[in-house]
């Protein structure tokens, strides 16, 4: 037994009656059905101190079980592995709050008369249905998800860029990146699977990595919406080095080292507060 886990067991007398094994399996099987798990959730379910919960996700990232964030921890992220192949943003039911929080903030960046870009995912579909009545805009999407929510505003118009489609309705190929490279955004707002500070930002596959650096050279200002669980992984193609954003968006649950990290590469961190 390591000097950790024997610091571990000698200050837990008094803090709860749980076996500390039985304890993490409980942290582990919350994560895994809510997504997360919070300091506060920790202490308050098992009725221990702040510290022992912060040791208790302490011990288990060292494991390889799960990733601590500011706040708490998520799952270790299985980037192998993606929505269901017809599955898009509108088909989501969920709407987590950090990822409504980023989109909010995300359009409270548009300016009257800008031209922007937005993505086919469920934080751009966010924004989609949260830009405001009362500023005329033209979007820029490659999405019919997108534009058929923009649609309806009579504020708004919307250049579709076209192409052969994929199954969730969305355009990346020849044809879609010919139209970007004709066109001019002031701000382009975009994601990935993954971002890290090492290995910037990341997909599944790499059809697509064409089409997103068309955008960015496209784009007078860059900015990524990243969630905390999008932040600090890998997936297993490399779009762009991350400093190819200017700005990036994230949630209050970002982890600080990678922020750090990212702020020394010169991007500009921005993190929205928890409603």
């Amino acid at each position: 037994m390591n000097s950790v886990d024997t610091d571990y067991l000698n200050n837990k007398k008094g803090e709860d009656s749980m076996f500390i094994e039985e304890r993490h399996r409980a942290i582990l099987d919350i994560i895994s059905t809510k997504g997360r798990i919070s300091i506060a959730e920790i202490q308050e379910k098992f009725n221990i101190s702040d510290d022992s919960a912060r040791r208790d996700l302490r011990i288990l990232e060292e494991k390889g079980l799960l990733k601590r964030t500011h706040g708490g921890a998520i799952p270790v992220r299985q980037v192998a592995f993606g929505k269901p192949p017809k599955t898009t943003c509108k088909d989501i039911t969920e709407v987590k709050e950090n990822y409504l929080a980023i989109a909010k903030k995300a359009v409270s960046m548009i300016k009257d008369n800008d031209v922007v870009f937005i993505m086919q995912a469920t934080v751009g579909y966010f924004m989609a249905q949260n830009l405001p009545d009362n500023i005329r805009i033209r979007v820029v999407t490659n999405s019919i998800i997108i534009a058929e929510e923009l649609r309806k505003k009579d504020n708004i118009s919307v250049i579709l860029l076209g192409g052969e489609m994929d199954n969730k309705g969305t355009c990346y190929d020849a044809f879609a990146i010919d139209m970007i490279r004709r066109l001019r955004f002031d701000k382009s707002f975009i994601t990935a699977a993954c971002i890290s500070p090492k290995f910037g930002l990341s997909i599944q596959k790499s059809q697509a990595i064409g089409f997103w650096n068309a955008v960015i050279d496209s784009s007078k200002e860059t900015i990524g919406l990243f969630p905390t669980e999008k932040i600090g992984f890998e997936s297993v193609v490399s779009i762009c080095p991350a400093n190819r954003l200017d700005i990036l968006v994230t949630d209050w649950d970002a982890p600080e080292e990678d922020l750090k990290a990212f702020d020394e590469q010169g991007i500009k961190i921005v993190v929205v507060d928890k409603e």
